[in-house]
C-alpha cells in the first residue's frame, strides 16, 4: 500500500539550450548536490526552475561520501536512491572506523592497531539503524554522487540546468527578484525574473550579493586532502572504510586519515583513496608534489619509493559557521551557503540535502496557492537550530582523537610516546590498565560514528508544527540513542506494516504512506470515516489525504503513541506537524485550527533556539587541537 497524490501540474517541457527564459518561478544558484536536489524536488511538482552554476559539471574531487538514512529517504523521494545503492558497496564490512599508528612499515610499532568502532549502522548498530528508517545508510563519494544527481536533474528539468553562468546581481522588490547572470564563456549579461531564489552556491557569490553574515569561528585547522591511487594491500586492516593515524612523532595530534574510495573495493584493496594529512605534516614546499607524497608515505609508513598517483588535491580549513538569517525576503540560503562545519560526523552534505527537502515542499505549496508566503519563514525556524546543533556536534567530534593519544601516553616528547606503546603492548597490570583507558577513549567516538540520535533524531521545536507540550523523549544531549516518537516536530516513526505489500510486491513502511503533495493524516481503519469527514469539512487550499492503517497492525499500534481513534498529521518531509491523541469532540474544528498554525509557519519562539548550540560551537572551537 502506497499513497501518492500527483501534482496537478504537468512535467516540465524541454527548454532549448540556447533559449533563456525571461522569468522562472524558482532560480537556483549552484549546481552541487544541494542545488541539483532542489531542482529535482521542485521539478517533480511541476514548478518551473532554472539552475545556474558558475563552473562546468565536471566533478573532480571526492569530497563528502556518507549518506545517512534521512538523506536516503530524500533521495528515495527523488527516485535517486536505487541508483546510489546500486553503485555503493554490496556488503556491510566497510562500516567500521579504525585507529592505527601507521598502515605498515618496518618498525616494531608500525602497522599497529590501536582500536576500532562500528560505524554508519554496522555491526552491533545494524538493528537499531534498521528500525529507524526503511532506507539504509549509503556510501558514495561526491565524485560519483554528483554526476548521478546531475543526470536526474537534467531529466527532471530538461534544458534548465546551465553551467558557466555566474550570478552577479540580485535585486528584490515586493513581488519578484531580478537576477543578473553573466555567461562566463561569452561575457553576455542577461536578467531573469524569479519569484524565489535558492542560494546553494556554498556562499561563493551569494555571501557578497546578499550580505548575510555567517557567525562562528573560522580557519581553526588547516587540512590538505589528496585524491590518489596507491596500493595499500599490505595494511593489516581487512575491512575498515576509514583509518585514522596516531603516532608518537605527532604527539597528541592526529596525523591524518585515509578513506577508501573504491570504485570496486572499499577496504585495503581499494584502488583509490582520499588521504587527509594534517598541514603540519607537510615538510617543505606545500605545492611540491614530492613533499606531499613524502607526507603521505610518512603517515602511512610506506617506503620512500612506494608508488602514488595524484588525481587531485585541495586545501581547506575547519569552520564553525551558521548564517544569522536563512531568508532574505525572496532568497533562501541552503547547504554550505548557510552553514559550514568540519566533516567529522559526515553531517555537511546530509544537512544540505535535508535543507532542500524542508524548503522545496514549502516553496511548491506557496507557488501552488496551497499556503501563504508566511509558511516559508518556518524554513529558518526549523533548519537554523538544527544545523547549529550539527555544527556544534561536528566540532566536538573533531576533538575526540587527542584523548586516545593522551591515553597512550603520547606527548611532545616522542620518546615518551614510544615508552607508552611499550606499556600498551606489555603483559603487565599497567599495560592492561592502559589498554582499558585507550579502549574507552576509542569507544567515545561512537558520538561520531554511531550518532543515530543526531542523524535520525533531529527535530523541530518551532516552525510549521503544532507543539503538544510533551517532553522530548530520552536525553536530548545523547547523540547515540534514537527514540522513535510521533511527537510533533519529530520524524514519523518507521514500522513495516503487516499484511500490506507495495506495487512491486515488497514490504510497505509507514513512511511510504506519506504524500509528496499536501499533508497526510494517518489514523486507524475504524476511525478513518470520522477523520475523512473532518478533513473534507476542513479542507481549504492545502490538500489533506486521510490514510487508514489496519486496527490490528500490532507494530504500528505499539509505535504510534496515540489512541486508536487519534490521528497524526504528517508533512511531505515526514515530520509530524500535529497529533490528536484521541478523536476530539469536534475533529473538523481542531483540524482547521492546526492547519492555520502550520500554514502560517507556526509561532515564533520567545528565545533563539539556535543560541545554545552557538555557545557550544564557541566552546568546542576554543579547545580544538590544531
Amino acid at each position: 500500500m502506497s499513497v501518492s497524490v500527483k501534482s496537478p501540474r504537468a512535467p516540465l517541457s524541454p527548454l532549448g539550450d540556447d533559449v533563456w527564459p525571461d522569468s522562472t518561478e524558482v532560480l537556483i544558484m549552484g549546481g552541487g548536490p544541494v542545488g541539483l536536489s532542489c531542482a529535482i524536488l521542485l521539478a517533480q511538482r511541476g514548478i518551473d526552475v532554472l539552475l545556474v552554476e558558475r563552473r562546468d559539471f565536471v566533478f573532480r574531487f571526492p569530497r563528502a561520501h556518507l549518506l545517512n538514512p534521512r538523506t536516503m529517504e530524500a533521495f528515495h523521494d527523488m527516485d535517486v536512491a536505487d541508483d546510489i545503492y546500486a553503485a555503493t558497496p554490496a556488503h556491510d564490512r566497510w562500516r567500521k572506523a579504525a585507529w592505527y599508528t601507521t598502515a605498515t612499515g618496518p618498525g616494531r610499532f608500525d602497522g599497529m592497531k590501536i582500536g576500532d568502532v562500528p560505524a554508519w549502522g554496522g555491526g552491533p548498530d545494524a538493528e537499531r539503524y534498521r528500525s529507524s528508517s526503511p532506507r539504509a545508510f549509503a556510501n558514495m563519494p561526491q565524485l560519483r554522487l554528483d554526476p548521478l544527481i546531475h543526470r536526474h536533474a537534467l531529466a527532471a528539468a530538461p534544458g534548465r540546468i546551465r553551467s558557466k553562468q555566474e550570478v552577479v546581481g540580485i535585486d528584490q522588490d515586493a513581488e519578484t527578484t531580478v537576477v543578473s547572470i553573466k555567461d562566463l564563456e561569452t561575457g553576455e549579461l542577461r536578467t531573469v525574473r524569479a519569484q524565489y531564489v535558492i542560494a546553494a552556491d556554498g556562499g561563493r557569490d551569494s555571501a557578497d550579493l546578499l550580505g548575510i553574515e555567517l557567525e562562528g569561528p573560522r580557519d581553526m585547522r588547516e587540512v590538505v586532502n589528496y585524491h590518489v591511487s596507491m596500493d595499500l594491500s599490505a595494511w593489516s586492516e581487512p575491512d575498515a572504510l576509514l583509518g585514522h593515524f596516531l603516532h608518537p612523532a605527532g604527539g597528541a595530534r592526529r596525523r591524518g586519515t585515509i578513506q577508501a574510495l573504491g570504485p570496486t573495493h572499499y577496504n585495503r584493496d581499494s584502488e583509490e583513496w582520499l588521504v587527509s594529512v594534517a598541514a603540519w605534516m607537510v615538510e617543505g614546499d606545500p605545492n611540491d608534489e614530492a613533499a606531499l607524497f613524502a607526507s603521505i608515505r610518512r603517515m602511512l609508513g610506506l617506503a620512500d619509493d612506494h608508488e602514488i598517483t595524484m588525481h587531485s588535491m585541495t586545501r581547506w580549513s575547519y569552520h564553525g559557521l551558521v548564517a544569522k538569517h536563512f531568508r532574505d525576503r525572496r532568497v533562501f540560503l541552503a547547504g554550505d551557503a548557510a552553514h559550514k562545519h568540519p566533516p567529522t560526523g559526515g553531517l555537511g552534505l546530509n544537512s544540505g540535502i535535508q535543507d532542500a527537502q524542508n524548503l522545496c515542499w514549502k516553496i511548491a505549496a506557496v507557488l501552488d496557492g496551497q499556503a501563504p508566503d508566511a509558511l516559508l519563514d518556518s524554513y529558518q525556524a526549523e533548519r537554523r537550530p538544527t544545523v547549529a546543533w550539527y555544527t556544534a556536534h561536528s566540532l566536538e567530534n573533531a576533538n575526540r582523537h587527542p584523548p586516545i593519544a593522551d591515553a597512550l601516553g603520547f606527548s611532545d616528547d616522542e620518546a615518551e610516546g614510544f615508552r607508552g606503546l611499550e606499556t600498551f603492548v606489555s603483559d603487565t597490570p599497567e599495560g592492561e590498565a592502559m589498554r582499558e583507558r585507550v579502549a574507552a577513549e576509542v569507544a567515545h567516538n561512537a558520538h561520531d560514528y554511531s550518532q543515530l540520535g543526531v542523524e535520525a533524531g533531529y527535530h523541530y521545536s518551532a516552525g510549521a508544527i503544532v507543539p503538544d507540550g510533551t517532553p522530548v523523549p530520552g536525553d536530548p544531549s545523547d547523540p547515540v540513542t534514537f527514540h522513535a516518537t510521533s511527537r510533533p516536530g519529530h520524524h514519523l516513526p518507521h514500522v513495516w506494516l503487516s499484511g500490506v505489500t507495495g506495487a512491486d510486491g515488497g514490504r510497505v513502511s509507514s513512511h511510504d504512506l506519506i504524500d509528496s503533495v499536501g499533508l497526510t493524516l494517518l489514523t486507524s481503519e475504524s476511525a478513518a470515516p470520522r477523520w475523512r469527514e473532518a478533513a473534507a469539512a476542513a479542507s481549504g487550499s492545502m490538500p489533506v489525504t486521510v490514510v487508514a492503517i489496519a486496527d490490528d497492525d500490532a507494530a504500528w499500534t505499539a509505535t504510534r503513541q496515540i489512541d486508536g481513534d487519534g490521528a497524526l498529521l504528517v508533512r511531505p518531509d515526514r515530520k509530524v506537524a500535529w497529533r490528536a491523541a484521541s478523536l476530539p469532540a469536534d475533529p473538523a474544528a481542531e483540524l482547521v485550527s492546526a492547519l492555520d498554525i502550520i500554514l502560517r509557519g507556526g509561532d515564533a519562539p520567545a528565545d533563539d533556539p539556535a543560541e545554545p548550540y552557538l555557545r557550544r560551537i564557541r566552546a568546542a572551537a576554543n579547545v580544538l587541537v590544531r
